[in-house]
């Protein structure tokens, strides 16, 4: 089944001529490639608005070369995240229009134009340390579509530096506060704007902070409302759940 039988049952179903239980079983088998090692799913963009996303951390570059050549002619967007710089140098010989961005760890092939959000989304850091989980988040971003504020470097050691940004933060739809140490970023942000707030803790910090799990507690036990949480250094699910958030509204 191809994209375009996949739209004529789902226009049967919203007319009332295709009943639930035909669409169920025609879509009983979603189409994917398998190529022994991985089966590429090229019904997900079609079922949740991305199309699937790589996690190439753990995998071979043949390996990912193979995802996505499979990705290409299929003519997807391609998002492969925690990709070092030399599986990018392998891979820029097959796919010469890939891009890499160093400081987030992310190698992208754009096929088609997204339509983007009016609103913006902001990315928040407590400090420099935290800025490769910051981009992996504002570059995962603005990969699906939108258009991203980058205020670095505001933690809450000079509360001053976020202050002075508020109105920009404030423009915005969502805001992802990126923060390691204690944490705390979260709950002041989460205090100060009326939208979304992701938090990503980060494993930035002494010994105390065990690698990131003392920001996680802190930020999931906020006083603030509206502060949700993603694992530790996630840049990528805070960028992606942001991108979500941002698009409810309309393009």
């Amino acid at each position: 089944m191809n994209a375009v039988e996949l739209e004529k049952i789902l226009k049967g179903l919203r007319a009332g001529s295709v009943s639930v239980e035909e669409a169920m079983e025609k879509l009983r088998d979603f189409p994917y490639s398998d190529l022994g090692f991985a089966r590429i799913d090229h019904h997900r963009e079609l079922r949740t608005g991305y199309p699937e996303i790589v996690y190439c951390a753990g995998k071979t570059a043949e390996q990912v070369e193979a995802i996505f050549r499979v990705m290409v002619e299929h003519g997807n967007n391609i998002i492969g995240t925690r990709a070092p710089g030399e599986m990018y140098e392998h891979l820029r010989h097959s796919f010469p229009e890939a891009v890499y961005y160093e400081t987030a760890r992310i190698i992208s092939i754009n096929r088609k134009e997204l339509v983007r959000p009016p609103a913006k989304i902001a990315v928040i850091t407590a400090g420099t340390s935290d800025i490769p989980v910051a981009e992996e988040a504002a570059v995962t971003a603005e990969l699906l579509g939108n258009d991203v504020v980058r205020i670095y470097d505001a933690g809450v050691a000079g509360i001053h530096r976020l202050v002075d940004k508020l109105p920009e933060i404030r423009s915005c739809r969502v805001s992802i506060v990126i923060a390691g140490m204690e944490g705390a970023l979260a709950s002041v942000v989460g205090g100060l704007v009326n939208m979304p707030v992701i938090a990503v803790p980060t494993s930035v910090g002494y010994g105390a902070s065990f690698e990131g799990l003392s920001a996680l507690l802190a930020m999931m036990t906020s006083c603030a409302a509206g502060v949700t949480v993603v694992n530790i250094d996630n840049g990528f699910g805070a960028g992606f759940s942001a991108s979500r958030i941002n698009r409810l509204y309309g393009v």
